[in-house]
């Protein structure tokens, strides 16, 4: 019975239900992901600009922040502002197509919040362990022999979760229990077997965040090794390769997280699952460009230059 009613009826439109249990609380959360949301804006805007501004700033690692930067400026304008009108205004209707629109949106463009810290892990590897070569490699023409394969990696990955997603019929409900439309929040309202989206879905996480943390550790403990070996000092370099390892580790642990909470039991209430899969896109938005404007002498000095110069402004 359950396989006939799939074939003869399917949902086309959904509700996006995210943090309901929370009922009249529910609308206060719109401040602080509102305050997160602008300063992701804001911040990431401001790294852009200081970067493109600047020729000084144009070297290979300035412009992969800036890349990064883009990624965490267009990420949250995929979902954050359907996700307040929804807990302000309970506005949470999504057509199936716009919801796997959405899906693709959101999972292509954020598979590259850890393949651009794999890229900056190679940065460093060879300004430290092969400085003499840095150049060389890091030219435009060389350099993308290491960005076209991730990037049709993130790709295709991403469009076959997206299109097994899209052949699956949705018959018992239409109410998706989150903020927006994460493969595995809309697949398991699907009637069918859904094993296969399940094995996909694992594969990708293994293939991207995963592969990605594991290939920027072992080029840090080569990094680190190569430095305490040579004597040399390169403090400033083990400081960014250690910024990098806590953002990509935070990310990951958020990631995983709200991966496996979908494919093993656990205690995780709806909303517990909601918030941790909503802030592994969120939080490295709205901390990259902190992170990286303090921790980056250059970049920390262009935007003091900036303050400056706009406080001066309306005396001229």
């Amino acid at each position: 019975m359950k396989n006939l009613t799939a074939q003869n009826f399917s949902f086309t439109d959904f509700q996006l239900n995210g943090f309901y249990s929370l009922e009249e609380w529910r609308p206060f959360l719109f401040i602080p992901f509102l305050l997160m949301f602008l300063l992701s804006i804001t911040a990431n805007s401001i790294i852009i600009y200081l970067i493109i501004s600047h020729k000084s700033l144009h070297s290979p690692m300035y412009v992969l922040i800036g890349f990064m930067a883009v990624v965490d400026l267009i990420l949250p304008i995929f979902f954050v502002p359907n996700m307040l009108f929804s807990l302000l205004f309970n506005w949470s209707s999504i057509s199936l197509t716009g919801c796997l629109i959405q899906m693709f949106c959101i999972h292509f463009v954020g598979t590259f919040q850890s393949t651009l810290l794999l890229w900056m892990a190679l940065d460093r590897y060879f300004a430290i362990c092969k400085p003499l070569y840095y150049h060389k490699y890091m030219e435009i023409p060389s350099f993308l022999k290491f960005v076209v394969v991730p990037v049709i990696r993130n790709g295709i990955l991403i469009i076959i979760i997206v299109s097994f997603a899209s052949k699956l019929s949705f018959c018992a409900t239409h109410v998706i229990d989150h903020c927006f439309c994460e493969h595995m929040a809309l697949v398991q309202l699907a009637c069918g077997d859904i094993s296969i989206n399940n094995l996909v879905g694992l594969l990708t996480t293994f293939l991207i965040p995963t592969s990605d943390f594991i290939l920027i550790t072992v080029s840090y403990v080569v990094i680190f090794a190569s430095v305490f070996k040579s004597g040399k000092a390169h403090l400033k370099a083990i400081n960014t390769c250690i910024t990098h390892f806590i953002v990509m580790s935070v990310s990951l642990t958020f990631a995983l997280i709200a991966f496996m909470s979908y494919r093993i039991r656990n205690n995780f209430s709806p909303s517990s699952r909601v918030f941790v899969s909503t802030m592994y896109l969120l939080f490295p938005s709205c901390f990259n460009p902190i992170i990286y404007g303090v921790r980056t002498k250059e970049i920390r000095e262009k935007f003091l230059q900036l303050i400056n110069d706009v406080k001066v402004l309306p005396l001229k």
